[in-house]
């Protein structure tokens, strides 16, 4: 106890020493202190998962100490964060068609993490959340992160839910059999059929629906569709960074009036397209490299050593804080939000490498002039505000229909798995 304490303390007096100094670091921490992040997208479960010294044990990956990633429970303190989604991503991609199992296993893995530590809380309603931000501890809610993983079932949505997922991004990186997501050329124009009826049915069950990933037609589609805000658990601004993963402002503009909230995340090449167009290269180069390595070993190394020695060019916080401007510029004060996106990706702005990282953008957007107000929106009131309207809208259509048996056969005339 007494080594966890002074890990803490550790981690805040640089940002105590700031704050005497910076006025405005004082007033983003003051924010904090009544505010803390609710933060959409941490992709903690996969880092277990992964985990170089223990593969998926919960127990040896350690967040009570210093954890090896960008997440641990003295720098989520230090960071003021007092809710998290924890994304339990599993990839998409065709070597992993076990998804419902792998999927079962992330949830696991998170669902180990919020009981292993009392510091940690379910925050799966949004009285649950707020409970957990006023009683000191981190409220959390999974996000699952691919609609591949239901497997074209409803049946399976709905037992995730039951699981304790509060979100499903419709799409990773793959397209389905009823989503285009942003990363493939389009095969459907937006969502099928079967996607309108998935989008009907989280509406149902309270889940919230998320486009980050997805194209921009399916980004339309799902905002056609839905009763509930929308959000994105970890974009950015396109009109900033045109990068097919971000928010174009034509959709930003209807983020508003639906209610919903984008969360912009942290990563470099989603903030600045030099950043962007120098990673792709990086990327190929590396493909090349390992192409014919077939150790993974092997390829981790040359992987690492190569970015090691092609570092991208520099992102700075100011260009984060760009992005969260220009969100609440088109989409709203209302409709803003943070997805940091720590422990999936390893290119950070500077200085923005882990999770202690919010009190400085807090600070950058008070210099900025932003309102305390517009602040504590950022941080969770604006999250908290849509989790509760997608509530009113489950409570609403669970009392005038029931669970819905749609087959993506029926809908789509598609031969099921």
């Amino acid at each position: 106890m007494i080594r966890r304490a002074l890990a803490v303390f550790i981690l805040l007096a640089p940002v105590a020493s700031r704050a005497a100094d910076d006025p405005a670091m004082a007033r983003a921490l003051r924010v904090l202190a009544v505010h803390p992040v609710i933060d959409g997208h941490n992709d903690l479960p996969w880092a277990i998962r992964e985990s170089d010294k223990a593969p998926r044990d919960v127990a040896a990956y350690d967040i009570r100490g210093r954890a090896p990633g960008a997440t641990d429970l003295a720098r989520l303190k230090a960071g003021h964060v007092g809710g998290q989604f924890w994304s339990v991503y599993t990839p998409g991609e065709s070597k992993y068609e076990d998804y419902a199992r792998i999927q079962l296993e992330q949830i696991d893995i998170a669902r180990q993490v919020v009981a292993r530590y009392p510091e940690l809380a379910w925050g799966l309603t949004a009285d649950d959340m707020e409970r957990a931000l006023r009683t000191g501890r981190v409220g959390s809610a999974l996000g699952l992160e691919g609609g591949h993983a239901i497997q074209n079932s409803l049946g399976a949505l709905r037992a995730y839910y039951a699981l304790g997922v509060r979100y499903m991004t419709l799409t990773h990186n793959v397209t389905l059999d009823w989503a285009d997501c942003a990363a493939d050329p389009g095969k459907h124009g937006g969502l099928t059929k079967f996607g309108e009826e998935v989008v009907r049915e989280m509406n149902r069950l309270g889940m919230l629906v998320d486009l980050s990933h997805v194209s921009p037609e399916t980004m339309d589609d799902a905002l056609r569709v839905t009763e509930a805000p929308v959000i994105f658990s970890h974009s950015s601004a396109k009109a900033l960074d045109p990068v097919a993963r971000n928010v174009p402002d034509d959709i930003l503009k209807r983020v508003g009036p639906n209610g919903g909230v984008v969360m912009v995340t942290f990563v470099a090449e989603f903030i600045s397209n030099a950043s962007a167009e120098a990673n792709t290269a990086r990327d190929k180069a590396i493909a090349a490299l390992i192409r014919d390595v077939a150790d993974k070993a092997e390829k981790d190394r040359i992987t690492r050593e190569y970015k090691a020695a092609h570092p991208l060019p520099p992102v700075t916080l100011a260009q984060v804080a760009d992005h969260v401007e220009h969100v609440r510029k088109v989409a709203g004060a209302d409709n803003v939000g943070l997805g940091g996106d720590y422990d999936g990706n390893s290119d950070w702005p500077e200085g923005m490498e882990d999770v202690t990282s919010y009190p400085k953008l807090f600070a950058e957007l008070a210099r900025r002039g932003w309102s305390d107000d517009d602040l504590g929106k950022l941080a969770s009131g604006n999250i908290l505000r849509a989790m509760r309207q997608a509530e009113a809208v489950a409570k609403r259509l669970q009392a005038s229909r029931p669970a819905s048996t749609a087959t993506i056969e029926q809908l789509d005339g598609l031969r099921g798995r």
